[in-house]
């Protein structure tokens, strides 16, 4: 596969979305091709999807079927927008990918986290070229969250502490592989965009 394959992550509230933006933005103005996607969702099947997992009561779900859910998601969007724009020799940013149901799912469940690597090898098989994860202050991020009263709060309903504990197992995955980069998200948003732009110039090699 001749594309690149570049993801975010980081809690809610950490400012993903916008500088998926930004980014896609900026790549196009140097002439690349670029896709900008988000999980769950990026195609209508994934989204319909979505709504059941980010919406409503924080329990709705069982810890399993919530995976399961999660991974019917990306499959679909593995199917329709990542693997093909891949293969076409596009740059793909995607908002959250595995790293996130790790991270949420699977970081205190041992047996979920061996489901997730399970899922993701045999449903996925592929692993992001580059991830960055926006670190922000957890209080910071999910105050932010809240501002937005948007339908998709089931998560920021999980509290500070949830959020907390995420933000602390993003750093330990950071350490566990190259393709990781903390960036500083507690920056305003044109220095966020500034220390991803140059990770990602770095990567490229441009």
């Amino acid at each position: 596969m001749s594309g690149k394959f570049i993801t975010l992550e980081g809690i809610d509230g950490s400012g993903k979305t916008t500088q998926g933006y930004i980014l896609e933005n900026e790549l196009r103005k140097i002439g690349k091709e670029v896709i900008f996607t988000r999980e769950p969702g990026g195609v209508p099947g994934a989204e319909e999807i979505r709504e059941l997992l980010v919406q409503g009561e924080k329990d709705r779900w069982s810890n399993i079927t919530e995976l399961l859910l999660f991974f019917a998601a990306r499959r679909h969007h593995f199917e329709k927008i990542l693997l093909p724009a891949i293969k076409a020799g596009k740059i793909v940013i995607c908002d959250r990918f595995t790293d996130s149901t790790v991270i949420y799912q699977g970081r205190e469940n041992l047996q979920l986290a061996n489901l997730i690597k399970q899922l993701h090898l045999s449903v996925i098989g592929i692993i992001p070229d580059l991830t960055l994860i926006i670190d922000v202050d957890p209080e910071k991020a999910l105050n932010r969250g809240l501002k937005r009263k948007s339908k998709e709060m089931r998560f920021e309903a999980f509290g500070l502490e949830f959020q907390t504990n995420a933000r602390n197992g993003y750093i330990e995955l950071s350490k566990t592989d190259k393709r990781y980069h903390l960036v500083d998200g507690n920056n305003s948003e044109e220095k966020v965009h500034q220390l991803i732009w140059q990770k990602v110039c770095n990567f490229l090699g441009s």
